[in-house]
């Protein structure tokens, strides 16, 4: 009983030295005035696999930028006036109030909003604007080809690509693996920069000699040989062809619709405070 009383009284004197022993805090690294840069600040600012030159580099880096703004911030506390400080201030709350706001609609609206549009709302709402919708540069249907010169096939294949039927075109993209580059959905407008761009013998200086519509041509490099059909030229200032917009103007209803979901939820929202007794105007 003895050795048992003397045992517990040990457990108890540990556990007491345990108790008062005081807290370890944690390893500072840098500090500017009454702030400290922390270990645990840093901890995960080293992606995984950085060798220890560049590790060093960046923890370096970043306690010198930390530094600077904190002694560029306390310069500026002691430095600006109180009418100065105050405007800031304002400023700051304003943010913090504008930025929760923000946050809270787009969640409810995100929520609540419907993202699905229709063929016949496009047509509508391209039908109702078709006005505003002009050409910024010409827009050009076309398909081509690009294979070697030495290709053995190279008579059949401009015979398929000139007529292009359906058999001869599901034949061309059989053989497609062959050919250094093609497009053959010619049903579809493209911004006349892209057609630089895909066809580099093609530039602003010449286009007009080759981006003619319902123009076929074959165009020879030194290695290689184009075969061109246009099917379309729009010019600039056109109205822009409603196949070419139908992205934009989805787009552009579902932003339609968050602006006037926006509009009914906060409507909601203030006349649920005066329902409630959380919101009234003193006369």
């Amino acid at each position: 009983m003895y050795k048992l009383l003397q045992y517990i009284i040990l457990i108890l004197a540990v556990s007491s030295c345990s108790y008062f022993k005081k807290p370890q805090e944690p390893e500072s690294i840098a500090r500017v005035g009454d702030v400290f840069l922390y270990k645990s600040d840093i901890k995960d600012l080293v992606p995984k696999g950085t060798s220890k030159n560049d590790s060093i580099a960046i923890v370096k880096s970043f306690i010198g930028r930390w530094a600077t703004q904190k002694i560029l911030y306390n310069a500026a506390e002691y430095n600006l006036s109180d009418a100065q400080m105050e405007s800031f201030n304002d400023l700051i709350n304003q943010y913090k109030v504008d930025l929760y706001t923000k946050a809270y609609l787009e969640e409810l609206v995100k929520q609540q909003i419907d993202t699905v549009v229709t063929e016949a709302q496009i047509n509508s709402y391209y039908n109702s604007n078709k006005q505003y919708f002009k050409n910024s540069s010409e827009l050009i249907k076309l398909r081509y080809i690009n294979l070697v010169k030495e290709n053995q096939k190279l008579d059949k294949i401009r015979a398929k690509f000139s007529s292009f039927t359906k058999n001869d075109k599901k034949d061309l993209q059989e053989q497609a693996i062959q050919f250094k580059s093609y497009a053959f959905n010619d049903s579809m407008w493209v911004d006349i920069n892209q057609v630089y761009e895909k066809l580099p013998f093609i530039n602003v200086n010449n286009k007009e000699e080759y981006i003619v519509s319902g123009k076929n041509f074959q165009y020879p490099d030194s290695t290689t040989i184009w075969l061109v059909k246009v099917n379309d030229v729009l010019s600039k200032n056109e109205a822009t062809p409603l196949q070419f917009l139908k992205p934009t103007i989805k787009q552009v209803i579902i932003n339609n619709r968050k602006l006037e979901l926006v509009k009914t939820i906060e409507k909601e929202i203030t006349n649920d405070a005066i329902k409630n007794n959380k919101y009234e105007i003193y006369k």
